[in-house]
């Protein structure tokens, strides 16, 4: 993957899953600015539905249009009169009274990998063919940058299973899901395995901890040849700064409490059940797990799970129907909700952002293929960015609302146009993190988060 080494790429003596980074250069992230002031969310945990979902086959639903615009589902009634969904989303229904609904997010990009960058950053891509470390600030890597996170765990952790099937990973070469021109040692930590294994591990903590005094001493050895081979993970000026974290690296490795954030295990199965035990079910039940123990931030993406060359993730260019009804909604339905709980029941949902969103929607028609896109079958909808549903729940944010609103066909806002600007400045102000702060880019220009307005119709 370009920009992002992959961990068996790493030196497995010496090193964790850290995606184009050494642990020192991770612990560095935490000192880089002095701590800012929070708001009422400690931290986020985004679920992305990479691939874009259908707008009006989800949230969005129009059943007074014709069927070949509104589809073959029918909406359900939900906890707070007045909003339904999809009938495929029962739990979630019934627990609209904790979600906030951004039912006119627009931009004007259908391409996957460029169009993520939007919802992660709150930016478009100035160049859309520059490298990742070209891109804009993931969320987690600002607030990395800002110094958030306690302890010996990384602040910014980004969930991407691989499918054991070898299915493409077309997210891999997204924009928006790192660093950027901040630098790699502000990226996140990926863990690529399968949570819902029976031997689900990150990296090799079990092989790491609890280590007698000459091992440790031998990681102190290892220290030297790393030195010497490292430029080929980080740029120079950022090596120059590594030799004084070290040495908490060693404590992360030798950290009993990172070693139980990481340990589904200790999960009741009762919870794991819950969340659901599949691939994406679990991925979110360790988000939850991570930000208890104190991360800042965590992404969890959908993993390609689909059966078809032209329905794989959220991209439903053909079997739209067949794959929410069966693969898609079921299981977002399931973790979502049990999420929402899961976090209320531990006091932790107040302080606890939620963002459930994809990089866009789909086309208003089925079959219907536009420009850019990727073309449509006939039980199918293309890429569409010009209306789509983004969802929020949990600290600062408001339940049982809607903002915004779309035409009869779902095609395009027809009240409060959203821009990822706006719901970008929603999030970092969620955060506690001013949405117009000024920081340094690569130039040493001052440049600002984002240019959105905060959405303070869904803010409690």
């Amino acid at each position: 993957m370009t920009g992002f080494p992959h961990r068996r790429d790493f030196l497995q003596a010496g090193a964790l899953p850290f995606a184009g980074l050494t642990l020192p250069s991770l612990l560095r992230a935490r000192e880089a600015s002095p701590k800012k002031a929070r708001g009422k969310a400690k931290a986020c945990i985004v679920l992305f539905m990479w691939g874009g979902p259908a707008q009006q086959d989800t949230w969005d639903m129009k059943p007074d249009s014709p069927v070949e615009f509104r589809g073959q589902f029918n909406p359900i009634a939900s906890k707070v009169p007045g909003i339904t969904v999809c009938e495929h989303l029962p739990k979630l229904a019934a627990r609209m009274d904790r979600l906030a609904q951004v039912r006119s997010m627009t931009h004007n990009d259908v391409d996957h990998t460029s169009a993520t960058h939007f919802l992660l950053t709150g930016r478009d891509r100035p160049n859309r063919s520059a490298p990742l470390a070209d891109d804009w600030p993931n969320y987690g890597a600002t607030l990395s940058y800002l110094g958030r996170g306690k302890g010996p765990l990384p602040p910014y952790v980004s969930m991407m299973p691989v499918v054991p099937n070898g299915a493409p990973r077309f997210v891999e070469s997204s924009h928006g899901q790192g660093a950027g021109w901040l630098g790699p040692r502000f990226n996140p930590m990926r863990i690529d395995e399968d949570a819902s294994k029976p031997g689900y591990k990150v990296g090799e903590f079990d092989l790491r901890l609890d280590l007698p005094g000459s091992r440790i001493n031998d990681r102190k050895a290892l220290q030297r040849s790393l030195e010497s081979q490292i430029k080929w993970m980080e740029e120079v000026q950022d090596t120059q700064a590594l030799a004084g974290h070290f040495q908490r690296a060693y404590e992360l490795l030798a950290s009993k409490d990172a070693k139980k954030a990481f340990d589904l295990s200790l999960e009741p199965q009762s919870i794991r059940e819950r969340y659901g035990m599949n691939l994406h079910g679990q991925s979110v039940l360790q988000a939850r797990r991570l930000v208890e123990a104190g991360v800042p931030l965590v992404t969890v993406f959908w993993p390609n799970d689909g059966i078809t060359n032209v329905s794989v993730y959220w991209d439903t260019h053909n079997r739209n129907f067949i794959d929410l009804k069966e693969r898609l909604c079921p299981v977002t339905d399931q973790a979502f909700s049990a999420l929402l709980d899961d976090l209320s029941d531990r006091g932790m949902l107040d302080e606890t952002l939620i963002l459930w969103t994809g990089e866009m929607g789909r086309t208003p028609r089925v079959g219907q293929s536009v420009v850019g896109g990727a073309g449509a079958g006939r039980d199918g909808r293309d890429h569409w960015g010009q209306c789509f549903t983004s969802v929020l729940a949990g600290g600062g944010i408001r339940g049982g609302v809607v903002h915004g609103k779309s035409d009869k066909y779902a095609a395009y806002p027809s009240l409060n146009p959203t821009r990822p600007a706006d719901l970008a400045a929603t999030v970092y102000h969620c955060l506690g993190v001013d949405p117009h702060l000024q920081i340094i880019d690569k130039l040493n220009r001052p440049v600002t988060l984002t240019e959105g307005e905060i959405l303070r119709t869904i803010l409690t």
